[in-house]
């Protein structure tokens, strides 16, 4: 695609200063900026590099004052950061909309139904009395089971595994080798120390909005519905059990692993490696930092919780005891210390 920076201004309601009839088509890193291309500068330690860019134009915040000559045209906006954000999601949106039609082969049983402007690439599978929406994007090697829904506007990408009954919302993106709807993990002890698989047969609940990152696998519930409330963003290589609860706009990076039946508040920020035990409530606005370990309930809004070691439980609950009061004990020993 090709717009002129006027154009472009208007898109991102800010201002050409240099030539806004001249055209560009890429996108560029600032520091590898080619003409034809447009970049943006948003932090000071990229400065440099505007001065020395090949991109036809570059976004800049409305308080950036050059202190050389510029050699490049320069769209002015409110925050650079945040209008490059926009024009990239315009540009994702643009290449996406332009994926329409039926590759072969495709499958999708006759009882089922999809709106129009579908993608549907080769090898894709959709299996019964599924409900898909308008401009839904199904690719390669991608499988829909039976009685799934799927609001307009979603995209599942390449191998990405919906199993039967799950609902996904509008706007949503499943990325590739995601999982969602397996088995949950439930298996009963025998009194001959075997496991006894427990059916799982409840489903999965994605609301609008919600963006699962690769090779991610979020369990169907036992009973009911595991549910990732909208907005909410969780990263590749997650795992989120049966009947667990996402909040709205929670995010959740990569490795982070959350046992069954436990709710997530909205609005919380969960690090990469984090570990929550199962059967526990996280309140709004919570931060866990990486490779932190939860074992219980935070009930208060807006912690920011880290750290986590290993070590036999006894001997950890001990030492956990003193490790909480060593603030109140080192104020003590002080005393003691001024004590003649």
């Amino acid at each position: 695609m090709e717009f002129t920076l006027g154009q472009l201004a208007q898109l991102l309601e800010g201002k050409v200063e240099g030539d806004e009839t001249q055209k560009v088509s890429r996108l560029d890193k600032i520091q590898e900026g080619k003409p034809g291309g447009i970049s943006f500068l948003s932090n000071e330690k990229y400065e440099p590099f505007i001065y020395q860019t090949e991109a036809t134009a570059v976004i800049v915040s409305e308080g950036f004052k050059a202190s050389k000559e510029l050699k490049t045209n320069i769209v002015r906006v409110k925050d650079a950061y945040l209008g490059f954000t926009a024009l990239l999601e315009a540009y994702a949106q643009f290449t996406k909309s332009a994926l329409v039609g039926v590759e072969e082969p495709a499958y999708m049983d006759s009882s089922s139904t999809i709106g129009e402007n579908e993608y549907r690439g080769a090898f894709s599978y959709i299996g019964k009395n599924c409900q898909i929406g308008q401009n839904v994007k199904i690719h390669p090697h991608a499988y829909v089971g039976n009685n799934v829904k799927i609001g307009d506007n979603t995209i599942i990408h390449a191998g990405a595994k919906i199993h039967s009954e799950t609902q996904i919302g509008t706007n949503c993106e499943i990325h590739s080798g995601a999982v969602i709807g397996s088995d949950g993990f439930g298996f009963a002890p025998q009194a001959d120390g075997t496991y006894k698989s427990i059916p799982q047969i409840g489903n999965v609940i994605i609301e609008d909005n919600v963006s699962i990152g690769a090779n991610t696998t979020v369990d169907c519930a036992t009973m009911g519905s595991t549910i990732i409330k909208k907005g909410a963003k969780i990263d590749n290589q997650v795992q989120i059990a049966h009947n667990v609860i996402i909040g709205e706009n929670t995010v959740i990076a990569a490795q982070s692993g959350i046992s069954g039946s436990t709710e997530i508040g909205k609005n919380c920020v969960i690090a990469g490696k984090a570990g929550i035990v199962g059967h526990i409530k996280i309140a709004d606005n919570t931060t866990i930092g990486a490779n932190t370990g939860i074992s219980k309930s935070i009930k208060k809004s807006g912690e920011t919780l880290f750290g986590y070691m290993g070590m036999d439980l006894k001997q950890f609950l001990k030492s956990y005891s003193i490790f909480k009061n060593l603030e109140d004990l080192e104020k003590r020993l002080k005393e003691l210390e001024k004590k003649p």
